[in-house]
């Protein structure tokens, strides 16, 4: 048959291996490890998944070589009593699935965690804060005695069945600090000049390849350029790439720092996808070994024009395929439309700042791949009413219907989505929406009835008569007493996508919440003049810790913000606030959009608990919060139906 995206899953030939498509699974830190630095069930089976949705190789992070090198405070580490056991136990579920498992080998120098046990860091130079010593340069002897780690590392993976392995060298770790005229001031023979510099890197190479031997996959981790005062640029890195060449099978371009450059390193919804293809297309010009990229990757047509183009020889992913673990394989089905695409929220990196946990904003499953894995369908299909086609509500029709039950769902307005509506147009928000049609397919796909137009009451309920009635009716806006609030001028923020035409040019946004900020970023995006007012002291403190910073540089940038001020009165000349001692101020606007929050809509919830022998209540509903959580309770109230 012929393929939607033939080259793509076309092979590549990468050391003696044949990859059966050009789709590698990037290495992804899984947190729940023991103790000791072993990989648990948990963490076998949050790489298995990415096996199991059809990437050629399934890359797992990060095996650091010596204990000292660690810089999450639990890592996977030779030392550990049962590391090999557990290694092979990875590689085995892995394979299993027709998978190359691939180790990631790493070291954190000068960035390692500091204890009573080990007070320093060690890295390529001494480096000083305040008068206090902060890193101390490592010795030959160190430096020797790393290398040999790094060989042994190799060694327990070869022999614990891993088929690749993976030299990180980018990112800010140790290797890249050698490599970085910022990080390596020494003056010795591995300092000064790049063929000094690069020293380090290609002794480890030397020292891996001399344990798995000729043929056997080395791919080496880069980056393109550190976004560094003082730091390599590159055309240096391309210069290391024809030095190392010779010695390693494949070459991963990414860009990056480990400090000031994280969203180069990860690019953000404000970016385009693909940002960083071009550093792996020039770097393909100098070298003869294949190139592989990484970066916000995540459409299959991109994807297949990267490799068409000879951009790249093979695309690296990590957060496209927590969001859809499957995307190999719908992709390789011509199943394109049923992907699940990351919107790049940075929810899977900001869990790890806050509970330590590994998750996905849209995919309920990361983080629980052990448990779900023995999830069974039913033997006994229920009848489901779910009441509300917001995302909760798809989520929990979704997963009912995939485990054999007769799902009804109803939704009483005119389109599927619930609140998600509210992002339509806004251009870092495309893939959010994008997710209601999505959903829309795969819930058609898993027999699911969607009725529109019709609210469920406890008469419908009755005529119906469910086992299970999953009430996701949502949440309303909440809408402040302020004189002038039903204005012509005055738009609730849920329903700014139908009424685009009437905002004027000059545009004030009341509430400073992560909706008002970004509805006020989106109208700046549109070029209109726009103010955001908030009577808090700080601005969408809703927002998650990695990618509030970068909203918050954008609005910075392109929109005028003002918190500790009330608005008191709306009139056709803008809306007059208050500061807090009285003061009060007219900001002039065409327009007013309301973004002041959410209720859950208890009445509409309340009048259906007793309409099904069975009630669940899901969402915003229960208690207004965010996408991720709403799909959360959506899925387990799927799995609970028995």
């Amino acid at each position: 048959m012929t393929r939607k995206f033939p080259n793509l899953f076309s092979p590549l030939k990468v050391g003696r291996l044949t990859l059966k498509n050009r789709i590698i699974s990037a290495p992804m830190t899984f947190p729940i490890l023991t103790s000791d630095g072993c990989l648990t069930p948990e963490a076998i089976a949050f790489y298995e998944l990415r096996a199991k949705g059809g990437a050629a190789v399934v890359t797992v992070s990060e095996l650091i070589v010596k204990p000292e090198g660690r810089y999450y405070p639990v890592q996977v580490i030779t030392h550990a009593p049962n590391a090999k056991d557990s290694l092979a136990m990875a590689a085995r579920a892995i394979k299993r699935h027709g998978a190359i498992p691939s180790m990631e080998l790493s070291h954190g120098g000068r960035h390692a965690l500091t204890n009573a046990k080990h007070p320093v860091s060690y890295g390529p130079s001494d480096e000083f804060s305040d008068d206090v010593q902060k890193v101390h340069a490592m010795t030959h002897d160190m430096i020797e005695d790393i290398i040999k780690a790094y060989g042994k590392a190799a060694e327990m993976c070869m022999a614990a069945g891993f088929e690749m392995l993976l030299i990180h060298a980018g990112h800010g770790w140790l290797l890249q600090q050698f490599l970085s005229p910022a990080t390596n001031k020494r003056t010795d023979n591995y300092g000064g000049n790049l063929t000094n510099r690069a020293r380090f890197a290609i002794e480890v190479i030397d020292r891996v390849r001399s344990v798995v031997g000729n043929g056997f996959p080395i791919e080496l981790r880069m980056s393109a350029e550190e976004y560094m005062t003082g730091g390599y640029s590159f055309p240096e890195a391309i210069k290391f790439a024809k030095l190392i060449q010779n010695r390693v099978d494949l070459i991963q371009v990414s860009t990056g720092a480990h400090t000031g450059s994280f969203e180069k390193t990860h690019p953000s919804s404000f970016m385009e996808r693909g940002v960083n293809v071009h550093y792996a297309e020039e770097m393909k010009r100098h070298i003869d070994i294949p190139v592989s990229t990484i970066g916000a990757l995540n459409e299959p047509a991109m994807l297949e024009d990267i490799i068409v183009k000879c951009r790249a020889d093979a695309v690296v992913m990590a957060r496209a395929l927590l969001a859809d673990p499957y995307l190999p394989k719908k992709a390789y089905m011509g199943k394109d439309d049923e992907i699940v695409r990351c919107y790049r929220c940075y929810a899977c990196m900001a869990e790890r700042m806050t509970t330590g946990l590994r998750i996905c904003a849209l995919n309920p499953v990361i983080g629980s791949e052990y448990e779900t894995a023995f999830i069974k369908n039913t033997s006994m299909p229920k009848t489901v009413l779910v009441a509300g086609g917001g995302p909760g509500g798809m989520q929990a029709a979704l997963t009912a219907a995939e485990r054999g039950h007769n799902v009804i769902l109803y939704e009483k307005g005119d389109k599927l989505g619930g609140a998600l509506n509210c992002v339509k147009g806004a251009p870092f928000k495309d893939d959010l929406y994008r997710f209601i049609s999505t959903k829309t397919i795969l819930m058609l796909k898993a027999g699911v009835d969607i009725r529109m137009n019709t609210e469920v009451t406890p008469e419908l309920a009755a005529q119906i008569r469910p086992d299970v009635l999953i009430v996701a009716v949502g949440a309303e806006p909440i809408i402040p007493q302020i004189p002038g609030i039903d204005g012509e001028n005055v738009i609730i923020a849920n329903d700014l996508p139908d009424n685009f035409k009437k905002v004027g040019n000059k545009v004030v946004v009341v509430g400073g919440g992560l909706v008002g900020c970004e509805t006020a970023l989106h109208m700046a995006m549109e070029g209109r003049e726009v103010t955001v007012i908030e009577m808090m002291g700080n601005l969408c403190p809703d927002a998650n810790q990695r990618y509030r910073p970068l909203l918050m540089a954008q609005l910075e940038r392109d929109v005028r913000c003002i918190t500790g001020m009330r608005g008191v009165q709306i009139t056709d000349k803008g809306i007059l606030c208050a500061d807090r001692d009285g003061n009060t101020t007219l900001f002039e606007a065409d327009s007013v959009i309301c973004a002041a929050g959410q209720r859950p809509c208890r009445d509409a919830a309340d009048v259906l608990k007793d309409s099904a022998p069975e009630v669940i209540e899901i969402g915003d509903c229960v208690k207004a919060s965010n996408v991720t959580q709403t799909l959360f309770q959506g899925f387990w109230a799927g799995v609970d139906i028995e």
